[in-house]
């Protein structure tokens, strides 16, 4: 993956750099040690990697405010990081670039259960927002596969969503409001907890922005009462076109599922090997939870096992307990360390019309033979955002390159398809350019301007989101 060339004047002004940052922040804030940055050098897209100029952990919106206003008085860039998570090389750094942090901005900061919203830091993690209001009945919606440690500050960068989106949506549907501090040091706030706000609507640019106009540093989201019940059901089909096309007769009939989630035989495989969920032998399986009152989930689950047995299914198995649910839910929630424990892979996430889902699925398969690779398949099947997992082998040469090109097919079959490149995870490096194939050159330009607006010097995140030489002209 192709990155501009380092600075060479920042890097040989890396001492008085360090220096300034350390005179700005306390200095435990500020890392430089090369052993110690190693583990700044990449995100979850791990088969890229450049250690960072230094790296900073402030504590507060001022200290955040301090090492931006230090880094843009010198020229130096920086790259915004929540738990660096990442799978799309949104928060890798360059040689020349400060690493910015947000890991240690943890602090819940106001819950209002009568008007539903709750206050947070932005480096606290997905999970533990729904961990600090569930005593009262309340949860926090957008559940990436990464909830257990990602931060809210990169589930606002990347607009994530998750295994419930299909009912609750992504992140801007449930992000009310942001703090957010420009690359000039500048604090201001977005939006609020109540009514929208007049004017532009800045807080729907911000979020899934990629760290490119901002940092944001603080959240207010919005939290809903835990529904009564919820009961899943497990679902196996004979091929996954015949499961794709399930999909689409569900959604065609008007049923809105909390989530419907795909998983193909490598997965349900790697899976089994990984966990014992106990998954039929089958080539793919759906796992559709619906929730309500008691009377209200039994007729969702029978109208949706009439569509299902149209499609000649390989089993359908309804949870009856607690315990059933988690066992049904194991195998999906462990999909990705298990794909993990096979050996390398690199994981897609384009997005495509819910009623193109056989067609993509067959494709896929077709290209994933021509290329040699094995793909298995584990996505969000409700809302058409799929997660093509490709494996390859990053220690024999040439791998890695044969999976960027099999992505990219993947990726622009999506388009092509009627839909996206990134449904939740961004461009980042990883789909930088592939945005050719999906938005006009007047499009990119309009973006890039607005980028102008917020960061004139082209400091934030840099190499990210835009072709490189689309921005050329721009960068530094």
């Amino acid at each position: 993956m192709q990155m501009p060339p380092p600075d060479r004047a920042i890097l040989s002004r890396k001492a008085e750099i360090v220096a300034r940052l350390r005179a700005a922040l306390p200095g435990e804030a500020v890392i430089d040690d090369p052993v110690e940055l190693r583990a700044y050098e990449c995100d979850a897209l791990s088969a890229y990697r450049c250690p960072p100029l230094a790296a900073v952990l402030p504590r507060t919106t001022a200290e955040v405010a301090a090492a931006l206003r230090t880094c843009a008085e010198m020229g130096v860039k920086v790259v915004p990081r929540g738990a660096g998570t990442s799978l799309s090389g949104g928060s890798m750094p360059s040689e020349d670039a400060v690493i910015l942090g947000v890991a240690r901005l943890t602090r819940v900061l106001e819950v209002d259960y009568d008007n539903r919203f709750i206050r947070v830091e932005a480096g606290r993690t997905n999970l533990s927002v729904t961990g600090a209001v569930e005593a009262e009945g309340f949860f926090y919606a957008p559940d990436p596969s990464s909830q257990l440690a990602c931060a809210i500050a990169g589930n606002i960068g990347m607009n994530s969503g998750g295994a419930h989106c299909l009912k609750y949506g992504v992140t801007t549907n449930n992000l009310l409001g942001v703090t957010l501090v420009t690359m000039q040091g500048e604090v201001i706030g977005l939006g609020g907890p109540f009514c929208d706000a007049g004017g532009l609507d800045l807080l729907g640019v911000i979020c899934g922005s990629e760290g490119q106009l901002g940092v944001v540093t603080e959240a207010t989201l919005r939290i809903l009462p835990k529904p009564e019940g919820a009961r899943p059901v497990l679902i196996g089909f004979a091929a996954s076109d015949i499961a794709g096309a399930c999909v689409a007769d569900i959604i065609r009939a008007g049923i809105l599922p909390v989530a419907i989630e795909f998983m193909d035989r490598p997965c349900i495989e790697a899976t089994e090997a990984f966990c014992g969920a106990g998954y039929p032998d089958c080539e793919a399986l759906l796992i559709i939870e619906v929730e309500g009152a008691p009377a209200e989930i039994d007729e969702q689950l029978r109208l949706i096992r009439e569509i299902a047995l149209r499609h000649d299914p390989v089993e359908i198995r309804e949870s009856r307990s607690e315990a059933e649910s988690k066992r049904i839910w194991l195998g999906r929630k462990s999909a990705f360390g298990a794909m993990g424990v096979m050996g390398d892979y690199m994981c897609l996430d384009g997005t495509i019309p819910v009623s193109a889902l056989p067609m993509v699925l067959r494709r896929i398969g077709e290209l994933s033979a021509e290329y040699g690779l094995r793909v298995a398949n584990v996505f969000h099947a409700g809302d058409g955002n799929m997660h093509p997992l490709i494996l390859y082998n990053a220690n024999q040469p040439g791998q890695l390159e044969l999976c960027e090109r099999l992505g990219a097919e993947i990726l622009t079959l999506c388009v092509e398809a009627g839909g996206c490149l990134s449904g939740e995870h961004g461009v980042g490096i990883e789909k930088r350019d592939l945005m050719t194939v999906q938005f006009a050159p007047a499009d990119l330009e309009a973006q890039m301007r607005v980028k102008d607006v917020f960061d004139p010097r082209w400091l934030l995140n840099p190499a990210k989101v835009f072709p490189l030489e689309t921005s050329a002209g721009r960068r530094g």
